[in-house]
């Protein structure tokens, strides 16, 4: 614990502490009684044979003796006191009375004549009132100073030992490369002035949550060994408008005197969005600080030596001037990685970890498509927590499959049971889905089915495209809403009745079918976007789209996203019909195990059963199947084995030709 807070806890205690003993103090002064005699009163007293003990203290500063004393007379807590000539007549004349009565005298030294005792008596007590009242102003000032403090910049500066580089940077390849020449300009800034380029003063970092826009950032500033200042968006508005502003200038004026080097706003969307925009008309305080930004970036002032590195995941929101040249001068999409970069990513991650014999980080990267580079951390975390809850002493298979489940959909609903009713319907839905992602080339290939509960859905068949492409064909969207819709037909054949677990199936058909027909125009309206996204500033999200269209348009918009379901329902139920026993295959498999992976799964339709629990499953299984059963992905892998040009453009038929007239 810090020694500075355990004295503030300590400090209230002692004052108490010291309150008391003074409130002691005093009410013990109270209960003392003093008598104030006369020099003759006392003479009286002693003549009497009354006084039993006197204290005598000299006092030369003031020439007189004191004298404390007590008769028989008195009780516990009464005294009498009194001052008398600091004389040898007066002495002796109490000397004498004491041997003839008989009572006690005691003596004190002068405290006058003890320097401590004159200091602790006369210099102290002044000491501490100066001392009290300059901590109590000092107290004051400092609140003062505080209250006044809100239009300093909240721009930190980082100082950490382990800087970030570009080696802890991985699946950003292009990235790295578009910032690269931030780098060589902070680090010879003469070569682009000899050339007459000016390099670009502010870098905008755009892209989905997690995909290493910050660290990126981090990166820069690493490699070229500069000072490197990081602020959030939300750190400049405040209630008091005016404050953003004062906190951009100070920023920038902190920045000159440091400069070269880069400043790093995380969340700009925070206080750049578009002006006078939303309910009411706008924000005068955001305003007036993206007022001030604008200006700090390219203005009258010059700013050289300070390049600016924001990022955001909603550019559709920033007011145009932040985006103009002269500003945000370059838009880096920071995406999602690709399978290569997946396996980069992973390898910086699995540095510390163990992982078991036969796991390959090339496996997992195929397994975690559409994952981020803060999933794939997340993935391999949760991994190893799983290996240490279990007891086990590497990382295998078992635990990544489980961490991907976790991450896309929670942990498992172990004690939420079903019926067996229930549990038959999950897997024969799970089942339908499965048959047509085997079947239809266009539809995503099964990677895992499940019927264990996990989050809000009952089971889940988690399906993945064949390939990671850039564009998808009609035929692709069409055989995925098939897909889609397997669940729904397949309890609707088995038992004569639906459920509600369609639920999310038919949100996500319906919104690709929309999307064929009002933007994509792969429908019998044409090549024509009737429908964009329209982003609400106010609201920060997607809050409606656009309609420029009239009633009847909309009612042939209807009719086509009619005819496309129905007419993926009518294939997608043509389909599970012809492979019925495939479908009660799987959902039999399903019943007994709960889940299946996809090496089981291909083990299942090559062989027709499940492999024995004691022994793995072998490779062979899958190459003893016809050629003709392979889906186009394992087509287009076995092409590029056997070292076939062109195979990546061939259609399913013409590979499984070229592979025959190869065997023959």
């Amino acid at each position: 614990m810090n020694k500075k807070t355990v004295r503030r806890g300590l400090a209230p205690y002692l004052l108490i502490f010291v309150i008391m003993i003074g409130i002691l103090y005093f009410i013990n002064l109270a209960n003392v009684k003093v008598n104030y005699l006369s020099y003759d009163e006392f003479m009286t007293q002693v003549n009497k044979g009354k006084v039993t003990e006197i204290t005598i203290t000299p006092k030369s500063n003031a020439s007189v003796y004191e004298i404390v004393g007590k008769t028989s007379d008195y009780d516990k807590n009464e005294s009498f006191f009194l001052r008398v000539p600091l004389s040898d007549q007066v002495m002796n004349q109490v000397l004498s009375a004491s041997r003839l009565k008989s009572f006690t005298i005691n003596t004190k030294a002068d405290p006058s004549s003890s320097t401590i005792l004159l200091f602790l008596a006369n210099v102290l007590p002044l000491v501490i009132i100066v001392a009290v009242a300059f901590f109590f102003i000092n107290k004051q000032m400092g609140n003062a100073n505080k209250s006044m403090d809100f239009g300093k910049s909240r721009a930190r500066l980082n100082e950490d030992k382990d800087k970030v580089t570009f080696k802890n940077v991985a699946g950003l390849a292009e990235e790295k490369e578009e910032v690269q020449e931030l780098i060589d300009f902070l680090k010879n800034p003469a070569k682009f002035q000899k050339m007459g380029a000016r390099i670009p003063k502010g870098v905008l970092l755009v892209g989905p949550p997690g995909t290493g826009k910050t660290l990126l950032a981090k990166a820069v500033a690493g490699e070229a060994n500069v000072p490197f200042y990081y602020i959030s968006g939300s750190d400049f508005v405040e209630l008091f408008v005016g404050v953003g502003a004062s906190r951009v200038r100070d920023m920038f004026k902190q920045a000159k005197h440091s400069a070269p080097c880069l400043i790093f706003i995380d969340e700009i969307d925070a206080v750049g969005r578009q002006r006078g925009s939303g309910i009411g008309g706008g924000h005068d305080e955001r305003e007036q600080t993206l007022n001030q930004l604008l200006t700090e970036m390219d203005g009258f002032g010059a700013n050289e030596g300070i390049i600016i590195i924001a990022a955001t995941n909603r550019p559709d929101v920033l007011d145009p001037a932040l985006l103009r040249p002269g500003r945000f001068d370059r838009q880096v999409q920071v995406s999602l990685p690709d399978k290569k970069g997946r396996e980069e990513i992973l390898e910086v991650h699995a540095k510390n970890k163990t992982f078991a014999e036969g796991i390959t980080l090339k496996n997992i990267a195929e397994r975690t498509v559409g994952f981020s580079g803060a999933d794939l951390e997340n993935l391999l975390n949760e991994a190893a927590l799983l290996t240490v809850r279990r007891g086990k002493k590497a990382i295998t298979m078992a635990e990544i499959d489980e961490a991907h489940d976790r991450v896309l959909m929670g942990p498992a609903k172990v004690s939420r049971k079903y019926t067996e009713h229930e549990k038959k319907v999950v897997a024969y839905h799970e089942a339908g889905h499965a048959v047509l992602g085997i079947k239809l080339d266009g539809a995503n290939e099964v990677q895992k089915i499940t019927i264990i509960p996990r989050g809000q859905a009952g089971g889940y068949n988690l399906m993945l495209p064949k390939e990671e492409t850039f564009l998808s064909t009609k035929n692709e969207l069409l055989e995925t809403i098939c897909g889609l819709l397997g669940g729904r037909i397949a309890e609707e054949l088995i038992f004569k009745e639906v459920t509600t677990g369609a639920h999310n199936d038919f949100e996500q058909a319906t919104k690709i079918a929309r999307a064929m027909v009002t933007e994509y125009g792969m429908s019998k309206l044409g090549p024509m976007q009737l429908e964009q996204q329209q982003g609400s500033v106010f609201l920060g999200r997607d809050y409606n789209k656009s309609r420029n269209f009239s009633s009847q348009v909309a009612f042939e918009i209807d009719q086509e996203m009619r005819s496309i379901i129905d007419d993926c329902y009518k294939k997608a139920t043509k389909v599970i019909k012809e492979n019925m026993d495939l479908l009660d295959l799987i959902a039999n498999a399903l019943l007994e195990k709960e889940t299946l992976t996809k090496e089981q799964i291909k083990y299942l339709v090559n062989n027709g059963c499940l492999p024995n629990d004691d022994g793995e499953i072998d490779e062979s299984d899958f190459k003893e199947a016809s050629i003709d059963d392979l889906s186009i992905a394992d087509l287009k892998d076995l092409a590029k084995e056997k070292g076939i040009k062109g195979y990546s453009s061939m259609k399913k038929n013409e590979l499984i030709d070229k592979l025959k007239e190869l065997d023959d």
